[in-house]
């Protein structure tokens, strides 16, 4: 006959103190994790590209050499120049060898371009609700009137004829200074802006070494404000702004931008208010 397993104690409730959700509002540097991200993106292709950059003067010859050598250094080593091609500087100039990484494919600087440009607009013009709708529409339709009157072959054309040249070590420069201050203000100065809701309580700080104030979270109501679909959605990966609104006698309205996973937050901060009111009906 089997035995009956022991019972295991339930674990004990968690003390109403326990229960805290922190809201840290950030700021628009956030979105900017994608130039950084393709910036070392970036400059890991241009290594691997193996391609170095020479800096040559103007009016600097290109040439096929047929016969004849060269000497490379002083120590006097030659080196036979058939069938390879030459660079020739003009008199009395030099060309500099220099050991800079550049990739011989021109779409590297204009991916990053395009997308540090996009960023800029994103973070800067702000589209919510029925915009983003608008500017959705706007462009396929735009796309579909460019097909149809035949313009696409011309933009296409001219769009490979750009060339924006980075060296590896300008991605880097960079993308590593942009990613050092993005990772400061992420890990430290946004964390000074921030809402902390406990059953009953609220703590507000909204700048930066200022003193926290604390409010009755009774009749308080708290939504999140329409999305930016590019900014939030496809930048801050479901984040959003929310704003509360305290009761009583001193009525405050505290809007916190660029919180991340607001839809989650918003629904722990309604359940916590949520069970307070039953406990104090009860």
């Amino acid at each position: 006959m089997a035995t009956a397993s022991p019972l295991v104690p339930p674990p004990p409730p968690r003390s109403p103190q326990d229960v805290e959700i922190k809201i840290i509002s950030h700021s628009n540097l956030f979105y900017w994790w994608p130039v950084w991200a393709v910036g070392f993106l970036m400059a890991m292709l241009t290594f691997y590209d193996d391609h170095l950059m020479a800096i040559v003067p103007a009016k600097t010859l290109w040439g096929r050499g047929e016969s004849g050598e060269i000497k490379l250094d002083e120590a006097g080593k030659k080196l036979e120049i058939k069938d390879r091609d030459v660079l020739v500087a003009p008199a009395n100039a030099k060309i500099e060898q220099t050991f800079l990484h550049m990739a011989n494919k021109k779409s590297y600087g204009v991916l990053w371009a395009i997308v540090l440009l996009l960023v800029i607009t994103i973070t800067n013009v702000p589209l919510r609700g029925m915009w983003s709708v608008v500017v959705i529409i706007s462009v396929v339709a735009l796309s579909i009137i460019f097909a149809l009157a035949g313009w696409w072959d011309n933009i296409f054309y001219y769009i490979d004829k750009l060339r924006i040249e980075i060296n590896a070590g300008g991605y880097l420069f960079i993308s590593i200074v942009l990613f050092a201050i993005w990772l400061v203000t992420f890990m430290f100065f946004d964390k000074q802006i921030y809402m902390v809701f406990t059953p009953g309580q609220l703590k507000v700080c909204t700048e930066i070494g200022g003193g926290e104030k604390a409010y009755d979270t009774s009749g308080m109501t708290v939504e999140k404000q329409r999305s930016d679909l590019f900014r939030h959605w496809i930048l801050g990966l479901g984040s959003g702004d929310l704003i509360v609104n305290t009761s009583g006698a001193g009525v405050h309205q505290f809007d916190l931008h660029n919180v991340l996973f607001v839809g989650s937050k918003v629904q722990q901060i309604e359940d916590m208010l949520r069970e307070r009111a039953v406990v104090r009906g009860s």
